[in-house]
Formats: C-alpha cells, sequence, structure tokens
C-alpha cells in the first residue's frame, strides 16, 4: 500500500477501517524491530552475512526535539546541529546486498566516558541477535579505535577468528579462544 504526501492518524483513518485512536494506540506499544528484521533476513538471505555498523548525521533545525545536538556531518565535513542514528545492517555477501535491521538513536553520551564506548555499547546490547547472523562486524575506520575495538571483541569472545587493527603503530593479535594478547612493534 503507498499514500502519497503527508500522513497522520487523522488520514490514515480514511483509507482504512480502522478509527484514528486504533493508530494512536498502536504505535504507543514497543516493538521488538531487530527480531522481526533478523528473521526476514535467514529466511530471504542466502546464508553468508556480516554486521555493518554506521552512524548517520540527519539534519534538524528545532530545538525540542529529543537527542536533537552537534554530531559529525561526513558528508559536510565538519560537526552539524541535527540528530544521529547508528544504523545496524546484515550485508548478504551471497546476493551483494544489505538488510536494515534496526537504526539507534544517539541520545545523551554525557554518561559514558566517550563517543566510542556508546558506539560499543549498541553492538554489546544486542550481541545475542547480532551472533545469530555473524560473527563478524565491519565499521568504518574511525572505529578501528582502542575503546571500541576491545569492548566489542571481549563481548563477542565465541569467535574463532584473529582481528587484527591498528592502534598508535601497534598490532594487536587478539585470539579469543585462549584470551592472549600478543603485540608487535610496526
Amino acid at each position: 500500500m503507498s499514500i502519497k504526501g503527508h500522513i497522520n492518524f487523522l488520514q490514515l483513518e480514511r483509507f482504512s477501517k480502522v478509527c484514528e485512536q486504533g493508530y494512536r494506540n498502536q504505535f504507543e506499544k514497543s516493538f521488538d524491530f531487530m527480531s522481526l528484521n533478523k528473521e526476514l533476513v535467514l529466511e530471504n538471505g542466502g546464508g553468508h552475512y556480516t554486521i555493518a555498523f554506521d552512524p548517520s548525521y540527519i539534519s534538524k533545525a528545532g530545538k525540542s526535539t529529543p537527542g536533537v545536538g552537534y554530531f559529525w556531518s561526513g558528508c559536510a565535513g565538519k560537526v552539524k546541529w541535527g540528530l544521529e542514528m547508528s544504523g545496524i545492517a546484515a550485508v548478504d555477501i551471497n546476493n551483494h546486498t544489505a538488510f536494515h535491521l534496526e537504526a539507534v538513536q544517539t541520545l545523551n553520551t554525557s554518561s559514558h566516558k566517550s563517543l566510542l564506548t556508546y558506539y560499543a555499547n549498541i553492538l554489546v546490547d544486542r550481541k545475542d541477535e547480532l551472533l545469530s547472523i555473524s560473527k563478524y562486524v565491519v565499521s568504518d575506520a574511525y572505529f578501528s579505535k582502542n575503546p571500541f575495538v576491545f569492548k566489542v571483541v571481549s563481548s563477542m569472545c565465541c569467535a574463532s577468528s584473529i582481528y587484527l587493527f591498528n592502534f598508535h603503530k601497534i598490532m594487536f593479535y587478539y585470539f579469543p579462544m585462549n584470551q592472549n594478547y600478543r603485540t608487535i612493534s610496526i
């Protein structure tokens, strides 16, 4: 079904048998989008996946919207006023496509040590659902820093592959099965 233009609950009532209050009551209830999208991915995908994570800037002129603040805009190359959402997707390697899993709005990061810790907590909080899809996470080079990598890798310790990342010109090899770190100067 497709309806052209700006639609509110009163206008939706005109196109269906449900009253306006029925739409309002349903939209007030919480819904687990991650579980729904995960099931759709597993039913319709090719079988080989990786998890993609990327925050995105959304412009917003108002001041009363929850979560509005200054966030990095990659397109503009500077910090701008608006909203930020972190997108989590399942990349289907066989079909060369990605399935959206969940979008999480960046609200208040003052309670966390850093923004990277906040981003890592987004993935760690959803690790059970994400590990049922894939044990691999792909993100921008910005996320190759210490707080993000150590938190994500240590929480998803059932992976058996070797994770390589460059941090201050030292290469860390992390072996999740035996919990050993080896460092090599570059």
